[in-house]
């Protein structure tokens, strides 16, 4: 239930984020919205995970189109698809409520990359001029304290074709590492 509510929470958060897409994503069935969401991740962990979609235009409600069984929550944020594991909802649910995030060592897939984010800004919504805006490829995200033992760079402009640390001296520290091209 902890873990509902926690997808619940870090799912209307991205309310925020996914308002432009919405439209797009309100024309997509229910269908073509599990299959998009669940290609974020390989597909053994996919075909087994729960599924959440995010209604943009009714307050953040948010209906479970699937229910899983691996652990893992697959959604689409805006243009973006995303598979998390339970302590990586747990750490970007504390990120959206700006709380210090769990140490605990999580797991994300975006396999099929990102549309781009501020790597020094957790709260950037669009690109700036001094917030550092990258576009990732297909990569997966280790959140918690071990990400941080990884030696991996933590410069503002990383070459995001190797692996960096995202929104590195933040509390949401945590690593990027491309597993392809997009």
């Amino acid at each position: 239930m902890r873990v509902l509510r926690m997808i619940f929470q870090v799912a209307v958060s991205l309310v925020i984020i996914g308002a432009a897409a919405n439209a797009q994503q309100e024309q997509m069935s229910d269908s073509d919205y599990i299959h998009k969401a669940v290609s974020a991740a390989p597909p053994a962990v996919g075909k087994d995970a729960t599924v959440i979609r995010v209604d943009m235009d009714k307050a953040g409600s948010m209906r479970t189109l699937r229910t899983g069984t691996n652990g893992f929550t697959c959604m689409i944020m805006g243009p973006d698809a995303m598979c998390n594991d339970a302590n990586s909802m747990e750490f970007f649910g504390a990120m959206m409520k700006h709380e210090p995030p769990s140490d605990k060592m999580g797991i994300s897939y975006m396999l099929r990359g990102d549309n781009g984010a501020s790597n020094t800004d957790p709260y950037a919504r669009s690109k700036m001029a001094d917030n550092h805006w990258i576009v990732t490829g297909p990569h997966i995200m280790i959140t918690g304290a071990a990400s941080k033992t990884m030696g991996l760079t933590e410069a503002q402009d990383p070459d995001p074709s190797k692996p960096y640390m995202m929104w590195a001296g933040t509390p949401y520290e945590h690593a990027m590492v491309p597993v392809g091209a997009k």
